[in-house]
């Protein structure tokens, strides 16, 4: 996807001055921290700040690159906590799952304003925090898997039967009334392997199931 003209002119300049710009959803508060930086930078409706008061400051991002194979993309923040009350916050249940976004940003050095339309580099979720008490003080790392990790998740629960297609769509009977279904659907989980294969003996045919020949 080609850069905006604004963000691709100031990266043609001699210096560039580029900043992260990182914002987590958390299900009460925004967290928009720089990347790295310190002091305020306003993008539209959006400030961004080195240091938020209520949860500290972002001191690392490790590298953003595609996953492969099965694999999502994921990422880790490094977040310094304010606070006691504030890492044990972050690192709470129920932080599981806030929306994170991340872009690169070009900076006018002498406004202190971002040039149109920064890069979005990333669009994810926290997932799992980690608190790492070390010489230096006490860190939160969060892993961030991205938005493409949904499309592993499996409906192993559901079951193509009546109660729990009520449990979905309560008084919807249409379950109640199949009758004498000779398949069996398996929905949300692999189907067995069956034990029967198929072969040939001289001129006739038959199936095999173990160690029998059936005719």
């Amino acid at each position: 996807m080609p850069l905006a003209p604004a963000m691709d002119a100031a990266l043609q300049g001699a210096a560039p001055t580029l900043v992260g710009l990182v914002e987590i959803e958390l299900p009460d508060y925004n967290l928009r921290l720089l990347a790295p930086g310190t002091g305020l930078i306003a993008w539209g409706d959006k400030v961004f700040t080195g240091a938020d008061p209520n949860f500290g400051v972002l001191a690392a991002i490790s590298e953003i690159s595609d996953g492969t194979g099965d694999e999502a993309p994921a990422i880790t923040l490094t977040l310094m906590p304010s606070s006691d009350a504030a890492a044990g916050l972050l690192a709470s249940p129920t932080m599981q799952g806030s929306p994170v976004k991340i872009w690169q940003a070009a900076v006018d050095r002498v406004s202190g304003l971002v040039y149109a339309d920064p890069e979005l580099l990333f669009i994810g979720e926290l997932d799992v925090p980690t608190i790492v008490s070390g010489p230096d003080g006490r860190t939160l790392e969060y892993e961030v898997v991205s938005v493409f990790e949904r499309l592993f998740e499996q409906d192993e629960g559901a079951r193509l039967v009546s109660g729990f297609h009520k449990s979905i769509w309560p008084g919807e009977l249409g379950f109640d009334f199949v009758t004498g279904v000779e398949d069996q659907i398996y929905w949300g989980v692999e189907a067995p392997k069956s034990a029967v294969s198929y072969g040939s003996s001289g001129a006739g045919g038959g199936r095999t199931t173990g160690n029998r020949y059936l005719v």
